[in-house]
């Protein structure tokens, strides 16, 4: 008997991706206001790794969950999640600038679209 219209498997995802989301935010708001634990900063090129693990994550998790959905944007045919996070990512890395806490950085953002191309790919290999 069937008492709700989702499947498990679907709840299941969008639960760990709500989680994650949670978990994502509150390192941002923590990186913004300078709370990050500094035991960190003990990790070689922790900041870079942070983004490549982060926004894998983050993309692996929104592709599953809106079904590895694509969008037409002119004449190309774009996964819809990636797409959406990638334009965040360059939003977010660009308000850096106007931060106390943050700074601008080139190669976080190129860490940050390493790690939203790693999360595509393994979201797409597990069809």
């Amino acid at each position: 008997m069937k008492f709700w219209p989702l499947h498990w498997s679907k709840i299941g995802w969008l639960a760990i991706a709500l989680l994650y989301a949670t978990l994502f935010l509150i390192i941002l708001i923590r990186a913004y206001s300078g709370t990050l634990p500094p035991q960190i900063a003990q990790i070689p090129f922790y900041d870079k790794i942070g983004h490549v693990v982060l926004y894998g994550l983050a993309v692996y998790l929104g592709h599953r969950v809106l079904k590895r959905r694509r969008t037409r944007l002119l004449t190309l045919t774009l996964p819809l999640f990636p797409l959406i996070f990638g334009v965040f990512t360059v939003i977010e890395e660009t308000a850096q600038s106007l931060s106390p806490n943050r700074t601008l950085d080139a190669t976080d953002l190129i860490a940050s679209f390493i790690g939203i191309g790693i999360g595509y790919w393994l979201a797409e290999k597990g069809r």
